[in-house]
């Protein structure tokens, strides 16, 4: 006996830790901090990300007793299975607001070209402030989810600098990004400056955990608007993994590629 447990044992291990997180973390509720500017929103899913990254065996030594190496693998690989009703539910709420889908304009399609924002903020951060190498071609032309890492494992190989870069950020966003996503909208929201509307369209990045998260903080916010936000963010998501390829294939790549070639032309790439 080695004292480790199996696959087996270690992933009914893994089911029950991950709904007793659940149970203590709805028991919690929501908790409302108000700071000033607006109020920060505390949602059950942060304190069960914050539960899950702490009982990590990685993390907390004692969590490799009873959660073997392939149950916590076994646990990234069920996110994406996990969240797909979630996403389908966010479907089934598109076609009753079409209407007002169709009122928001050009905003909702052209809001792909605002995702070119990370490289005008974070480049020069990774190659002038970080003195980062060609990671940072990876890490700042998008934020780096799934369709974004798909572009850059097939055109530099998730083994290189640049696909270092893309899963740094990748892990990053997966660990920090649903506490942001949490936070700003009810911050932004109190400051008076943008339309409800242009908040919830901004949920839809890409990401299933950042869109729970965003959309459940702006909703608990204005819940009387609950039908709008999710419609309005389900079709922005829709349209950022429909639209968010090409843009990023044929603009953002290629665009941070120059700039980086531009900022460190003794680095530039060869074929």
């Amino acid at each position: 006996m080695t004292g480790k447990p199996g696959a087996a044992t270690g992933g009914l291990y893994l089911h029950v830790l991950v709904l007793a997180i659940v149970i203590v973390c709805e028991l919690i509720g929501i908790q409302r901090l108000s700071i000033g500017l607006g109020t920060v929103i505390f949602l059950p899913i942060l304190y069960a990300f914050a539960l899950g990254i702490l009982l990590n065996p990685a993390i907390f030594k004692a969590s490799a007793k009873f959660l073997s190496k392939d149950a916590v693998k076994l646990s990234g690989a069920m996110i994406t299975v996990a969240i797909m009703p979630f996403i389908a539910k966010f479907g089934t709420t598109v076609g009753p607001q079409i209407s007002k889908i169709i009122e928001a304009g050009p905003a909702l399609v052209l809001q792909e070209l605002g995702n070119l924002g990370t490289i005008l903020v974070a480049f020069p951060v990774a190659v002038f402030l970080l003195k980062m190498g060609r990671e940072a071609v990876g890490a700042t032309y998008s934020i780096d989810r799934e369709p974004n890492l798909a572009l850059i494992a097939d055109k530099y190989g998730l083994n290189s600098p640049e696909g270092a870069g893309a899963m740094g950020v990748y892990a990053t966003g997966t660990l920090i990004g649903t506490f942001v996503f949490a936070i700003m909208p009810p911050l932004v929201h109190g400051l008076g400056i943008f339309d409800v509307r242009a908040l919830a369209m901004s949920c839809g990045v890409g990401s299933g955990s950042m869109l729970a998260a965003c959309t459940g903080g702006l909703v608990a916010v204005v819940p009387d608007q609950k039908d709008i936000i999710l419609a309005l963010a389900a079709a922005s998501n829709i349209l950022t993994y429909a639209t968010g390829l090409y843009v990023g294939m044929f603009v953002a790549l290629p665009l941070t590629e120059w700039l980086y070639n531009k900022a460190r032309p003794s680095d530039r790439k060869t074929a």
